[in-house]
């Protein structure tokens, strides 16, 4: 959905699923009903994960790109991975085959055991920095105006040039997790929109309202609020083995982010903002529950302090976008009354 109000545009990305205990079909039969719901209810993309237990992000997002007509993919872009020449490469050929824009979330980090595997060593705020100047070379390369040539402190590249070009309208969008000091220097830097998992609306500061911030959370929005409650204690029960997984997560992540919802996840605070299905690993971000009005109340105060990207968590049905929808339409119109 990418609505606009008097001075609040908001643009809203949902989530693909992750592949879990399916198969090969059923993954990539969720994955494009999932692409299609987000369409119809207009979401402006979707975040697909990338990480060492995930399929490759670039192949799924081409399923989804085959199976859309709009929809843009937020493909989860980890240096480590692959050269910016790569990434830049895949993106020229995306919009010279698609004529679709692609937006890159760049992640810095990830669970450490991940990175060790991969040799990673590289400190935390470092990764930020290797960011930064990751994403130099892609936006450079991109822009094709002339061969790059760069002598960085990560990468060196001399006169190198891409093919095809690609148009100037689907130059890539750029967010970056925001959540510690070095993610939003690396936001900066680059120009990206720095994303981060938020706090309850009444503890957000205000930012810059320039589009530049953003927030990702779940929702759960109903006429009643009990009813909302019904279907967030169904969906997301109480498991003490999720709970578990979650404190040795936490153990192996040296993320900003991760380490503050588990804090608070352990203080056990519930309100119509909710962190049980994240202490449970159910989900990576906390939750918004309660009636439209409700919900909406606590999306117009994050729109108020200054945020205009809003990233889903993976929408479990069609039904439930057409919920959220109700519940930004209600945020839209309370903006202006906080």
């Amino acid at each position: 959905m990418s609505i606009h109000a008097t001075d609040a545009p908001l643009e809203v990305f949902s989530t693909c699923p992750t592949m879990g205990g399916l198969d090969a079909g059923a993954y990539l039969r969720t994955v494009i009903d999932v692409a299609r719901w987000s369409e119809e209810n207009g979401c402006k993309g979707i975040l697909v994960y990338s990480d060492n237990s995930q399929l490759d992000a670039w192949t799924v997002s081409h399923a989804i790109l085959q199976n859309t007509r709009t929809l843009c993919p937020l493909v989860a872009v980890q240096p480590v991975y692959m050269h910016p020449y790569t990434v830049a490469k895949t993106l020229a050929t995306i919009g010279w085959l698609y004529g679709r824009r692609v937006y890159l979330n760049m992640v810095a980090g990830g669970f450490k055991n991940d990175l060790a595997a991969l040799d990673d060593q590289t400190p935390h705020d470092q990764r930020y920095q290797r960011l930064a100047e990751y994403v130099h070379v892609i936006t450079h390369l991109l822009a094709g105006a002339a061969p790059v040539s760069l002598a960085g402190q990560f990468y060196r590249v001399d006169k190198l040039k891409l093919t095809p070009p690609l148009a100037p309208e689907l130059q890539p969008g750029l967010f970056v997790s925001g959540s510690s000091e070095a993610g939003l220097a690396a936001a900066r830097a680059i120009g990206a929109t720095a994303i981060k998992y938020p706090r309850p609306a009444r503890e957000e500061s205000v930012v810059a309202a320039d589009g530049s911030f953003g927030i990702r959370v779940g929702i759960i929005a109903r006429a009643r609020e009990a009813d909302a409650w019904d279907v967030a204690h169904a969906r997301f029960p109480e498991d003490r083995k999720g709970q578990l997984t979650r404190q040795l997560a936490s153990k192996v992540s040296d993320s900003v982010w991760h380490k503050e919802l588990a804090d608070r996840a352990e203080r056990g605070e519930t309100d119509r903002y909710w962190l049980v299905p994240f202490h449970n690993y159910q989900t990576m971000c906390p939750y918004l529950v309660g009636s439209y009005d409700q919900v909406g109340e606590e999306l117009a105060r994050y729109l108020q302090a200054g945020h205009r990207t809003v990233i889903l968590d993976i929408p479990p049905s069609a039904e439930e976008l057409q919920h959220t929808n109700t519940a930004f339409a209600a945020a839209l119109e309370g903006v202006g009354a906080l």
